[in-house]
């Protein structure tokens, strides 16, 4: 199976399916001489754990991470980092119905296809287990970043049909973590608790839509035709299990406007050249321009609902299950910091290119 890695500069492989030992992964070129906080990149990976509320899954791990190589009296060596974290809650057995059907919308019958053989415990690999290893990742990356100033910040806007209606210059986005569902606005945040409550009564699941900011990313970060920092940050987000959209800038609205609106003016100020406006969402012919990057995440209804539903086993027969296991109501909450990890690395892979060139 190839696809494993991410990144030139700083790369990021994982490994590991959702019921076997352990899940991991191995970071190539995190720079020397970083100073690694213990306590922050375990933080990070509790923020994505399960059993966080009634509305996600409560599959009960650790996730304790275990740190192999790579780093010695807390600063990196330069050399490749590897990490593990151990599965020790899971329950096999509430898969067994599923070894000999394909479920709508779950990666069964693709990967069956592909490979002709395929672990049906919790999706294997295609689990949001893996996802673990990404928000780890991405914590080495953060860390380094934070050397340059440069923050990533995430928040739910939207969960089902319930979205929030300020703007973001009147959000505190230092209250997101003060929420369940990782909105920063207490009404809208108590508004989706609801509206969840209703959909887990009802067997059934939902998506949303997280907004990212990246801020103080210096311009010239970005590489030209196929490796736009936009391109990479897209294939990225996309790459987040149930992902189904991504839009930085002015993104869709993009297409009712006239260029005199879109354009993004340049001034003077501060002692530097920066833009008027920010349609281009920090981004111009794929190269950072020094402004604020930001872009929408959406996510799909996750497919594995407590509802009784027709699947297809390997036969072609149609037959019906009803959904067993611990499954998340909505994932948006807990992907937050899926979505900061995949911008971390990539924005840091690449300034890491970025330096070659000042």
């Amino acid at each position: 199976m190839s696809g494993n890695t991410i990144g030139k500069m700083f790369k990021l492989t994982t490994f590991g399916e959702s019921h076997c030992v352990a899940v991991g992964g191995i970071i190539d070129g995190m720079p020397s001489k970083i100073e690694i906080d213990r306590q922050f990149i375990q933080n990070e990976i509790n923020r994505r754990k399960t059993g966080q509320s009634a509305i996600s899954s409560q599959r009960k791990e650790v996730d304790n991470i275990e740190i192999l190589s790579g780093i010695f009296e807390d600063k990196t060596l330069g050399t490749p980092i590897a990490f593990l974290v151990k599965n020790s809650d899971q329950i096999s057995k509430d898969y067994d119905h599923l070894k000999d059907v394909f479920r709508p919308s779950h990666g069964d019958f693709t990967y069956q296809k592909k490979y002709g053989h395929r672990d049906y415990r919790g999706g294997g690999r295609a689990s949001a287990r893996e996802t673990l290893v990404r928000v780890a990742g991405g914590a080495f990356a953060k860390t380094f970043l934070k050397t340059k100033g440069i923050s990533i910040m995430a928040y739910v806007s939207q969960i089902g049909n319930i979205g929030l209606e300020k703007n973001l210059d009147d959000l505190d986005l230092r209250k997101t973590e003060n929420s369940k569902v990782r909105c920063p606005d207490k009404k809208t945040s108590e508004r989706m608790i609801s509206y969840l409550d209703e959909i887990k009564a009802e067997g059934d699941t939902c998506g949303g839509i997280i907004n990212c900011i990246i801020s103080a990313c210096p311009p010239g970060l970005g590489e030209p035709v196929f490796d736009k920092l936009n391109a990479d940050l897209a294939k990225a987000i996309m790459s987040i299990n149930a992902v189904k959209a991504f839009e930085y800038g002015s993104g869709f609205a993009s297409a009712a406007m006239k260029g005199s609106e879109h354009n993004d003016s340049f001034v003077f100020k501060n002692n530097k050249i920066s833009t008027e406006t920010n349609n281009s969402g920090g981004i111009q012919a794929g190269i950072s321009n020094g402004e604020d990057i930001f872009f929408r995440v959406a996510f799909k209804p996750i497919p594995s609902i407590m509802k009784k539903h027709n699947v297809i086993d390997k036969n072609g027969k149609i037959t019906s299950i009803e959904g067993k296991g611990r499954h998340d109501v909505c994932v948006v909450p807990r992907a937050v910091p899926i979505v900061e990890a995949m911008a971390a690395i990539i924005i840091t892979d690449h300034y890491l290119r970025y330096q070659a060139y000042v």
